[in-house]
């Protein structure tokens, strides 16, 4: 009996790097333990956290600007190591930064690129007490930006005006995964206590967790933001690579949970909800595994699996907008070494040259479906979409913003620092003393 071969139109799909002079060459990736994807990119530029000798710094490449790089003007602005990055997805030329040192800055790019090494911020967001480890833009609100840090918060920013806006607890250790459902209405976490987490932002409050994921390294986790369902990559206390799939509403038992394989590095994931194609990268191996999400029992099905010799020490996806329908490609990912960072187009392979209606349906756009204001005061939005048809001429992307920039706290000097010492410790002996008072007086009183 012949075997039925399940119908799909991604079932060819394949992966290919792209040529040496179409890479980017004489790459210094950071080499920070941190885990983090390293990199970012849009339709305009590529960002990739620098080694640096002091401090945080980002490097700023030109999307154009392929082949070996000469010496390159960064983003210095930061006090600590950059350990991640992230750009405005309705605007091209704004980047978030978290770093070590506790804050996460805006940075407002040239539209020419960087000329000189930048290290004066558009804006800054300080409210995190310890290492600030993640940055993610709400999909549909403008200037909605997630953080969250090693003082196991999540905080919600309106980053034009610099105000934080929302603070969630209840993580109990390091948040290795924050990221936004399709209206931004709700946030998907994945912490190293080993619980998957929603949280309903505006609420300040978890709704919903399960110990999703058994091994100790921990994991990620992201929305399937067209099934509205969660995905969640991990290990079992085998240390076995393991995947599950969940209902938001109800995290009691994972809709599917399967192995990988047995190696050592957490998976990066990355969605492609046009084609509802899941694609994942693992850290320190060459593999990047695609499946397929559908509606039926089995709700996901292993397409095919991209491998290279050269280990991926980060990745980053380029938005929908950007890729290149004239070949079919669905899926472009930026796979950062320590050198070279090189593109790699996953494609389904068509004998037709003309636009593929059914591989390309309208994609999330740059323009915002609601400003800040309206979705803080509790409106939702799916994001607003574009046509990917050649001919379709997309709205420029803004590249200036007015922000109110939020200063630094002023720096004291030594002499302020003792002076200030010398007042807290006054202080805290007439409280002592004080408290004494009182304990006297209340066992006076139980004596009479």
């Amino acid at each position: 009996m012949s075997k039925i071969v399940r119908s799909s139109k991604y079932r060819h799909v394949f992966g290919t790097a792209a040529k040496p002079e179409d890479c980017y060459n004489n790459i210094k990736l950071s080499k920070n333990a941190w885990d983090t994807n390293y990199v970012a990119v849009n339709p305009v530029f590529l960002a990739a956290c620098w080694q640096t000798g002091g401090g945080g710094a980002v490097g700023i490449i030109p999307l154009k600007n392929t082949g070996k790089l000469g010496e390159l003007p960064t983003i210095s602005g930061h006090k600590g190591p950059v350990l991640d990055v992230a750009f405005n997805p309705f605007n091209d030329y704004i980047l978030a930064t978290a770093s070590e040192d506790c804050t996460v800055k805006i940075w407002q790019i040239p539209e020419e690129g960087l000329t000189q090494d930048m290290t004066e911020c558009a804006q800054l967001l300080s409210g995190h007490t310890r290492k600030a480890g993640t940055v993610t833009f709400h999909p549909s609100a403008n200037n909605i930006l997630a953080t969250s840090a090693l003082d196991y918060k999540v905080k919600v920013w309106d980053i034009e005006v610099g105000a934080e806006k929302f603070n969630i607890d209840g993580h109990a250790g390091i948040i290795q995964s924050v990221e936004w459902n399709n209206d931004g209405s709700l946030l998907t976490t994945f912490c190293k206590d080993k619980k998957l987490r929603v949280i309903d932002p505006r609420a300040s409050a978890v709704v919903q967790e399960v110990e999703a994921h058994q091994g100790v390294k921990g994991g990620r986790a992201c929305w399937l933001t067209d099934k509205d369902k969660v995905f969640s990559v991990g290990f079992s206390k085998t240390s076995e690579r393991r995947l599950c799939l969940w209902d938001p509403r109800n995290l009691k038992e994972a809709l599917k949970d399967e192995g990988i394989d047995q190696a050592a590095g957490i998976i990066m994931p990355f969605y492609d909800a046009s084609s509802s194609v899941l694609f994942l990268a693992g850290k320190g191996d060459g593999s990047i595994r695609y499946y397929e999400i559908v509606d039926d029992n089995k709700l996901i099905y292993f397409l095919s699996q991209y491998s290279s010799n050269n280990p991926q020490q980060g990745m980053a996806a380029m938005p929908k907008r950007g890729v290149n329908v004239n070949i079919n490609e669905i899926m472009r990912l930026y796979k950062a070494m320590a050198t070279v960072i090189e593109p790699i187009s996953f494609c389904v392979p068509r004998k037709s040259d003309s636009f593929q209606e059914d591989l390309f349906p309208d994609a999330p756009s740059n323009e915002p479906a609601i400003s800040a204001a309206e979705w803080v005061g509790g409106a939702n939005a799916t994001p607003k979409l574009r046509s990917l048809a050649p001919g379709f001429v997309e709205k420029p992307s803004t590249t200036t913003v007015n922000f109110v920039k939020q200063e630094a706290p002023t720096e004291l000097t030594p002499e302020q620092l003792k002076e200030e010492y010398e007042k807290l410790k006054k202080r805290v002996a007439y409280l002592e003393a004080e408290l004494a008072k009182k304990d006297a007086i209340i066992k006076d009183l139980q004596n009479k």
